[in-house]
């Protein structure tokens, strides 16, 4: 990747690299209100997108990068691929109707969305073709637990480069495992829902400690993310809330802020919980 070298990055573990923080466009429907979110975001400094098959907005996410005149090569894409696509052949065609959708050669980072039993090792073949052929940069997964990393980890040729998993101080603990496991094996989690879905932004302990860093209690769960060595995907189709959550790094929060956060962990998850899927 191209990118400015102003811009905050990790390094996959296939040396890619990838932004710490991106738009997720998750229940954005397509057309003009979501291309003018990514628009505000690529114009903020974003240069991560977010998007998946299941949410039917590929083709304003290509639109808006097109159309943003930013080169292709300094715009990191991530889509999925969604349940019913699962499988060897599927999984290849899905691909294919991916990027006719966005309009683009390739994708920077093509996840397979769910753990589907009985499919999940012909849906990684499936990706490890595309990587090999060059038409993804990375390969990687969404909400694996650790049973379901551990079962890809027996078979795959190709390492996962990511997990994409709701994280945030409020599921912390409870997501330990997988967490250790994604830094053992060198992949990088990255954090869905990191805000909460804004459920959790007036709570008493995230007020107190955004006021002593004069930051919103959203840029403090960002930061915070960020700190953990996650990427993390907030979504937003508000410009000014856009333009707010990449204001996060001319702070850090202290070690003894961050296990406070830590500590507001209680198993809270806003969305499907995939623990406990076999």
């Amino acid at each position: 990747m191209n990118f400015p070298s102003s811009l905050k990055v990790f390094t996959l573990n296939n040396g890619i690299r990838i932004p710490v923080i991106g738009l997720g466009v998750y229940q954005m429907p397509d057309g003009d209100r979501t291309q003018q979110a990514i628009d505000r975001a690529l114009k903020s400094g974003y240069r991560l997108i977010d998007t998946a098959s299941i949410y039917h907005n590929e083709t304003s996410v290509g639109r808006a990068v097109r159309s943003s005149l930013i080169p292709r090569e300094q715009v990191f894409i991530t889509t999925k691929l969604w349940n019913a696509d699962q499988g060897y052949d599927q999984a290849l065609r899905a691909f294919e109707k991916s990027l006719t959708n966005l309009q683009m050669d390739y994708v920077d980072l093509f996840l397979i969305h769910w753990p589907v039993q009985g499919k999940r090792k012909d849906s990684w073949r499936a990706l490890e073709k595309i990587y090999d052929e060059g038409r993804c940069k990375a390969i990687g997964v969404s909400n694996y637990m650790k049973n379901h990393l551990e079962e890809l980890l027996s078979y795959a040729n190709v390492k996962p480069a990511v997990n994409q998993i709701e994280l945030h101080p409020y599921l912390f603990h409870e997501r330990a495992d997988i967490i250790n496991l994604c830094r053992q094996t060198e992949i990088i989690p990255m954090a869905y829902s990191p805000l909460t879905r804004g459920t959790r932004l007036n709570d008493g302990v995230l007020v107190k400690l955004a006021k002593r860093y004069e930051k919103t209690t959203a840029q403090l769960l960002l930061r915070w993310g960020i700190q953990q060595g996650f990427t993390v995907i907030p979504k937003s189709a508000i410009h000014s809330r856009i333009e707010e959550n990449i204001d996060v790094f001319d702070f850090e929060i202290s070690a003894t802020d961050m296990e406070k956060l830590n500590d507001l962990s209680q198993g809270y998850v806003t969305g499907w919980n995939p623990s406990g899927l076999p």
